[in-house]
């Protein structure tokens, strides 16, 4: 299933996401005993945590991993990890066995990709199968360290991978699309105008995957979400 929902705003973007967290986090824990769920950074996603706190989600049943990292120590402001642990995990004191991070203090960009792929490879007995991947949607098409043109796009078999990006001159850490391809449910948040315009060449019949990256999302046998506010849909044709 593929569905786009536009709503008014980041607030009400960030309610709706939050919703759908549960929802889809009730059903997994129902079916299965768990939920496992790969976080995305940035302002976006921080708004949904904020809302999640408040939910009354068996969050001892609840597993977090994170879809990329940035390339610096866990306590970095620039962290992703660091965000989700200010934001959601200390608030909601959750117990260390329910995180799994990257381990970026090693420094060792292999290294890093190479012990994040045997942690989720050991707690999924195997290639892994996320109840939800939460995705953002870069200006430049990029999503997870997804970025144009940069070699990870046309990894096939690696869980997570180190990925140069020379735009940037670093390394960013990533999972790879058939990882995230291989989730249950895929779940895009976009918000701002700044948005309206890539949203819009993404959206587009033609596809660029070396250029619009996030064209290259597409779960094979899961649910694809876009939740997007009215600003960064202002450019999308009648849906």
């Amino acid at each position: 299933m593929h569905l786009i929902k536009i709503v008014q705003n980041p607030d009400e973007l960030s309610i709706t996401a939050a919703e759908l967290f549960i929802e889809i986090a009730n059903d997994a824990i129902e079916k299965s005993g768990r939920f496992t769920v790969a976080l995305s950074g940035g302002s976006t996603p921080k708004a949904m945590y904020r809302k999640l706190v408040s939910s009354n989600l068996d969050w001892k049943r609840v597993f977090f991993f994170f879809g990329d990292e940035r390339n610096v120590p866990p306590g970095d402001e620039r962290s992703n990890f660091h965000m989700a642990e200010n934001v959601l995990f200390k608030p909601l004191k959750l117990c260390e066995e329910n995180i799994y991070r990257w381990q970026t203090e090693f420094g060792v960009p292999e290294k890093i990709t190479t012990d994040y792929s045997k942690t989720i490879q050991s707690f999924f007995q195997g290639f892994p199968r996320f109840d939800l991947m939460l995705l953002g949607l870069g200006t430049d098409g990029h999503t997870a360290s997804l970025f144009p043109d940069t070699d990870a796009l046309n990894e096939q078999s690696e869980i997570a991978v180190a990925n140069w990006v020379k735009s940037m001159n670093e390394y960013r850490f990533t999972l790879t699309f058939p990882v995230i391809n291989n989730a249950s449910n895929v779940v895009f948040l976009v918000s701002g105008k700044e948005k309206a315009a890539i949203l819009k060449n993404v959206f587009d019949d033609r596809i660029f995957p070396k250029l619009l990256p996030a064209q290259l999302v597409n779960p094979k046998d899961g649910n694809l979400f876009w939740l997007i506010d009215k600003p960064a849909a202002a450019l999308l044709r009648a849906i």
